[in-house]
């Protein structure tokens, strides 16, 4: 198991825990009330900073409740936290777009995460043809 130091910035929001068994996706909150416009775009302030062990990176995404409750998009559909992102004053923040007039209030679950290796480091070999079975192309699920 690893440890994951944290550093919290307000005691607005519930601290982070892991449910085993549920999801390995942990649930981030917004870390103070926030009022949005229709086509307004935010940071959305998270509440926490984190040292992620070297090699590890956390995938941040919405929730699937975020657009049907809040009308929100994450701008950059998966933000990527890397290991170096690990000071003081890190705080993570959750790009926002509002799509409607919205309401946030601190402490609402508005995206979630999870811990991931980073990748291995991998060489590309340029061939003519490859083994695998072709299934159509983009998108295709192989039937016609």
């Amino acid at each position: 198991m690893e440890t994951i130091k944290i550093k919290y910035f307000t005691d607005k929001i519930e601290k982070l825990d892991y449910i085993d068994g549920k999801s390995d996706w942990i649930d981030l909150r917004a870390a103070e009330d926030i009022d949005m416009k229709a086509g307004e775009w935010r940071l959305i302030p998270l509440g926490v900073a984190m040292e992620l062990p070297k090699g590890y990176e956390a995938h941040v995404v919405p929730r699937s409740s975020t657009f049907k409750n809040f009308g929100v998009i994450q701008t950059n559909h998966q933000g990527v936290i890397d290991c170096s992102y690990c000071g003081d004053n890190d705080q993570w923040y959750w790009p926002a777009l509002a799509m409607r007039d919205t309401h946030i209030s601190a402490n609402d679950r508005i995206c979630q995460f999870r811990i991931m290796e980073n990748q291995p480091k991998i060489h590309f070999e340029e061939v003519e043809h490859l083994d695998g079975k072709d299934r159509g192309g983009f998108g295709s699920t192989g039937r016609n």
